[in-house]
């Protein structure tokens, strides 16, 4: 069977305090997005088998595809083995959850596979056990999203606007941004304004309120993200804010003259470049 797995940016993110298990609480606004990798997953024999047109993607053990696979291999006792094809288009280290969205992907393929019969809280539970923004990739759905990242609050509004992202050749390791994180003199907002801008369809809210705590310890590591933001305000985008722990930045704009301004400059001069825009309930396709 065929399923897709959707990209997600951070309109916000906000880290709040570390946790005395070593976990940093969260508070973020995640929004899905038309940006997705394709996989093909089909039951053989035996074991567990992924290949992908990606040469930097782990295909063993260490791949988030792997885990969830042999997670619900032994937690409902599938006998069968799963063989899985993954088309890679969302790049890695971008805080995009590349990874996540294919192991959701790989649940929901599972789920319906071997007839489970799982409902997407059961799913999300399952995943949860393997990365924090599997959850939300589950569901795939506009939401304010707090503690490590379990915890969703949906956006039922939809939000209409279309994206640029661009990212750098050198990614940015979650890990090496929170440990470099000065809490005491991080930058917070409250995600809760930004939810209300979505929620009342006020699209100069959402602007005003593009905010990312990891920010400042990416472009330390990555200098060209603040190069990209400021050269997508300056070509006419509404708002630019890199994407989780980064390196990719995405751009906001009402105006598809506008994206494709921005696609045609950055095309080329960066790593990844694509035109994309938020992912409404309307539009999801398996």
């Amino acid at each position: 069977m065929k399923i897709r797995a959707y990209a997600k940016i951070n309109l916000a993110l906000d880290v709040v305090r570390k946790r005395e298990d070593g976990y940093h609480e969260l508070e973020m606004i995640m929004a899905p997005i038309t940006l997705h990798d394709l996989i093909y997953i089909n039951v053989i024999e035996e074991g567990i088998e992924i290949e992908s047109n990606s040469t930097i993607m782990p295909v063993d053990q260490r791949n988030i595809m792997y885990k969830v696979a042999v997670l619900m291999k032994e937690r409902y006792r599938i006998k069968k083995g799963i063989k899985i094809y993954v088309y890679k288009h969302i790049p890695t280290q971008a805080g995009l959850a590349g990874g996540s969205a294919d192991g959701a992907a790989v649940i929901k393929a599972i789920n319906k596979l071997f007839h489970l019969n799982l409902t997407n809280e059961q799913m999300a539970a399952i995943g949860k056990e393997v990365g924090a923004d599997i959850p939300f990739c589950i569901y795939q759905k506009l939401a304010l999203v707090s503690g490590i990242g379990e915890k969703l609050s949906f956006i039922d509004q939809s939000f209409e606007c279309k994206v640029l992202l661009v990212k750098p050749k050198k990614g940015v390791s979650t890990k090496k941004a929170f440990s470099s994180l000065d809490l005491s003199r991080a930058s917070h907002q409250d995600c809760h304004l930004m939810a209300k801008g979505i929620e009342e369809n006020d699209y100069q809210a959402v602007i005003s309120n593009l905010q990312n705590t990891l920010e400042k310890p990416s472009i330390k590591m990555v200098p060209e993200i603040e190069m990209i933001k400021q050269e997508m305000i300056k070509i006419g985008f509404d708002g630019a804010l890199m994407s989780g722990s980064g390196s990719c930045v995405f751009a906001l704009t009402k105006s598809d003259e506008i994206l494709d301004k921005g696609f045609k400059y950055f095309k080329g001069k960066y790593y990844f470049v694509r035109k994309t825009e938020i992912l409404n309930q309307n539009q999801l396709v398996d």
